[in-house]
This record gives C-alpha cells, sequence and structure tokens, in this order.
C-alpha cells in the first residue's frame, strides 16, 4: 500500500537551535484530511570509533531529557551544509580527542520516523591517534574505551541505554556490513 497523502498546508509552529516543528495538514485519497506534527531536523551523525584492539570509544554525558549520564557513541549534528563524512571527523575529535586514518560510511537510518525527519549518518573509524579534546561550551564529556562484552554489561546496567550505541554492538557482533541504507 502506498497511499501518499497530499500536502494541504504547512505551518511552523517552532523555530529552535537544534530542531523546528511543523504542523502539516494532509488529505488522502478516500477524502479525509489529518494533521501531523513533524519535528525538523537537518540530520545527524554516529561514530562507531574502534582501537587497533578492537575496542569501542564511547563517551559519557549528562542527557537532560533522560536526567542523567549516558555512554554512547560519539555523535552529534550535521552543521549546515556540512559534509557527514566531514561532520563525523569533527565530532569525532572534538568529542574524543581522537582522529581517524581510515573512516567509511556503514549506512543511514530514520531516527524516529513517526514524528521526526531526522536521519542519522553512521560511520566506522579506524586507525585511531589520540589528541586534545575540543568541547563545546556547554559540553562534558568523559571518554571510555571498551571491549563488547564490557560494553554490553553497561547495557544491562543501564548505562548505556541509546539505541544508536545497542545497534552499534548488535554490528560489532555479527556480519559487520551496513548498517543501515544509503538515505
Amino acid at each position: 500500500m502506498e497511499d501518499i497523502p497530499a500536502l494541504l498546508a504547512s505551518t511552523r509552529v517552532f523555530e529552535g537551535r537544534v530542531f523546528a516543528v511543523r504542523s502539516d495538514l494532509v488529505g488522502y485519497a478516500d477524502g479525509s484530511e489529518h494533521r501531523l506534527d513533524v519535528v525538523e531536523h537537518r540530520g545527524s551523525l554516529a561514530i562507531v570509533a574502534l582501537r587497533g584492539d578492537d575496542s569501542l570509544v564511547l563517551v559519557r554525558q549528562y542527557r537532560h531529557p533522560a536526567g542523567r549520564s549516558l555512554w554512547e557513541l560519539p555523535a552529534g549534528t550535521v552543521e549546515p551544509g556540512e559534509d557527514p563524512m566531514e561532520g563525523a571527523r569533527r565530532e569525532l575529535r572534538e568529542e574524543t580527542g581522537y582522529t581517524a586514518g581510515r573512516m567509511a560510511p556503514a549506512g543511514s537510518l530514520y531516527v524516529t520516523p513517526g514524528f521526526c525527519d531526522e536521519v542519522m549518518h553512521f560511520f566506522i573509524a579506524r586507525e585511531l591517534e589520540p589528541g586534545e579534546q575540543s568541547l563545546d561550551e556547554d559540553e562534558r564529556i568523559d571518554v571510555g574505551c571498551f571491549g563488547v562484552e564490557e560494553a554490553w554489561s553497561l547495557v544491562a546496567r543501564g548505562e548505556i541505554a541509546d539505541a544508536k550505541t545497542v545497534l552499534a554492538l548488535f554490528w560489532m557482533g555479527g556480519a559487520r556490513g551496513e548498517i543501515g541504507a544509503r538515505l
């Protein structure tokens, strides 16, 4: 079933630093109309950074919506006009201090397509060289390196509780092919 509704009207209801919200009125072929609220996001990046011993580089930071600090993949938002791979290199360096000798795209996924247009681009970073973090003024980030088993223990304890990082752990335990399609 590919019943794509017609866009009848669209109104911007919020414009923030990270995202915007619009309210769309759509019409279906059967004559019905429905209001759909959409969070607009310019896209995000997640980096599966693997050290030579195959340990995973994670960052720990306070996440206000969750009300606590979590261990996660290094990640961030694509800047306007920025190539996602360059953004991934930038975020890896800023958040962890590491630079990658090799970085490859691993695919892209919609984060929450029921109400948000955000696409997360995944990258695999290898041949890591340590360096200094370059944090934004509002960032307080710890860096840690974890083997797969240790990372799964963090999941079990609730210290890793975000989908992108759990997805990366499944990827590390599987065939290590593409994480998602090229969107």
